[in-house]
C-alpha cells in the first residue's frame, strides 16, 4: 500500500519515511487498502464504488473522526456513506480497523525514529540519561484522537534511557515548534539552576 501511495505521489520514490507517517499520506494509504479488501470481497459487497476510485477522497480528517473514541458504528457508516460507500455494519467495523492499524503504525514509526534520534543524542553526549524538550506541531498529532499517545508510549519503550517532553507549537510551522523548544530549554535550565 505504502508502494502504491509513493508510485502516485508528486516525488516519487523520495520521502518514504514522511509517506508512512504524514496526516497528508494517510487517508490515501487507507483507501488502498480499502479498494484491496474491497477486491477480495472482504468490504462494500465486494462493489468497487467510483468513488473510493479517487485518488485523495479519503482524507486522513475521516480517520481521526473513524477513530474516535465517542463514535459509534452507525456513524461510522454514515461518514462512508457521505463519501458514497454503501456500508453495512461489519464495513463499519473493518473499516474502523484499518482505521486504527494505520494510524497506529504511524505513530510507532514516528516515536522509532524519534526514539533513534533522542538516544543516539545521549549517546553521543556520552550520558547515561538524557531529558530533552522536543516541539511538535502538525494537524495529526494535534487531532487525532491517539496518535499522540501511542507515538510517545513508542518513544518510552524505545528510548528508556531517555525522558522525552513534547511541547506543542500552535503555530503550525517548524519554525514555530523549534522556537518553543529553545523556549522550553531555557524555562527548564532556569528552575534547575
Amino acid at each position: 500500500y505504502d508502494k502504491a501511495v509513493d508510485e502516485f505521489s508528486l516525488n516519487s520514490g523520495k520521502q518514504r519515511y514522511e509517506k508512512m507517517i504524514s496526516g497528508m499520506y494517510l487517508g490515501e494509504i487507507v483507501r488502498n487498502i480499502l479498494i484491496d479488501f474491497t477486491k477480495r470481497g472482504f468490504l462494500f459487497r465486494g462493489q468497487i464504488s467510483e468513488t473510493l476510485k479517487t485518488r485523495g477522497i479519503f482524507e486522513t480528517k475521516f480517520l481521526s473522526q473513524i477513530e474516535s473514541d465517542r463514535l459509534a458504528l452507525l456513524q461510522v457508516r454514515t461518514i462512508l456513506q457521505q463519501l458514497g460507500l454503501n456500508s453495512t455494519c461489519d464495513d463499519s467495523i473493518i473499516v474502523k480497523a484499518v482505521c486504527g492499524a494505520v494510524s497506529r503504525r504511524a505513530a510507532q514509526l514516528c516515536g522509532a525514529g524519534m526514539a533513534a534520534v533522542v538516544d543516539k543524542i545521549r549517546e553521543n553526549r556520552g550520558l547515561e540519561h538524557l531529558d530533552v524538550t522536543v516541539g511538535v506541531d502538525g494537524t495529526l498529532y494535534k487531532l487525532h484522537p491517539h496518535f499522540s499517545k501511542v507515538m510517545h508510549q513508542t518513544v518510552k519503550e524505545l528510548a528508556p534511557k531517555c525522558d522525552v517532553t513534547f511541547l506543542l507549537s500552535e503555530d503550525g510551522s517548524g519554525k514555530g515548534a523549534a522556537l518553543i523548544t529553545a523556549v522550553g530549554c531555557r524555562l527548564r535550565d532556569a528552575e534547575h539552576n
